[in-house]
């Protein structure tokens, strides 16, 4: 796997939803070498305050080598990220870890919660390559609210993709929590790729499992070194033992993962 380390500039910042923000970067070799489904760890700022990197998926890759990141603000690391604007320089490290496998056949269906739906749209982006359109392909989206959904809506909505939309509060699309929307659309489905909140993940992969559907999950979890180092990101796997998200993952199949309730 290629890595690489960027300064990277700034090139715009995006206020989307109260606290989720997305920065767009000039990053070139990461972006030429980057997977769906990989993610880029970020030094902060000049200073040893925050000391760790911290972990972002990356959302989109766009022709002239630039990187989106999609983030909400949970602490002081992303805090910071979200008060620089155009013209500042972060220093990035990837693209990191193992990223979606892209099924051969069969229609295919994308779930994200919240900032889950973050890696999906690159993924989105690839599986459209050499096709006319999505086909039978879907995509399910879930946030807490119509403000945090409607901007990831209109682009994927802008790929041609069908949508499935829920919200936490009712203001858009059906009442309730994404997984719900599932059972509509798995009997068409051959593959299901899935990132966001862990209840969420694991309600799918219990679904697919069922139904005999093959799901991919992209697993969030805390990280120091991003490098597999560190060893702080292990994951209980079902086979015993424990697996590390940074390197064997983020992306691992459903069916790896011992789920925890």
């Amino acid at each position: 796997m290629t890595e690489f380390q960027e300064k990277s500039t700034v090139t715009a910042r995006e206020s989307l939803a109260g606290d989720v923000f997305r920065l767009t970067v000039q990053a070139p070799r990461i972006a030429a070498a980057a997977q769906p489904g990989q993610f880029v760890m970020v030094r902060v700022g000049d200073t040893l305050d925050p000391l760790l990197r911290r972990p972002l998926s990356i959302h989109q890759v766009l022709p002239d080598g630039g990187l989106r990141l999609l983030f909400k603000v949970v602490g002081k690391g992303t805090g910071l990220l979200a008060e620089l604007g155009p013209g500042r320089k972060i220093d990035l490290i990837g693209p990191l870890g193992r990223g979606f496998s892209l099924a051969p056949a069969g229609s295919a269906c994308l779930i994200g919660g919240g900032m889950g739906m973050a890696p999906l749209y690159f993924l989105a982006q690839r599986l459209l390559r050499g096709k006319p359109g999505p086909g039978h392909d879907q995509v399910l989206l879930g946030a807490r609210n119509r403000a945090e959904l409607s901007l990831p809506a209109a682009e994927f909505s802008g790929l041609g993709y069908p949508l499935h939309l829920a919200t936490d509060d009712g203001s858009l699309g059906h009442h309730g929590f994404v997984p719900e929307l599932l059972d509509d659309v798995l009997p068409s489905v051959r593959q299901v790729y899935v990132c966001g909140p862990y209840p969420m993940m694991r309600m799918v992969a219990l679904k697919c499992r069922t139904a005999g559907v093959a799901c991919q999950v992209s697993l969030e979890t805390h990280m120091a070194c991003g490098l597999g180092v560190c060893l702080g990101c292990a994951v209980t796997v079902a086979a015993g033992g424990y697996k590390h998200v940074c390197k064997d993952g983020p992306v691992f199949a459903a069916d790896e993962v011992l789920w925890k309730m």
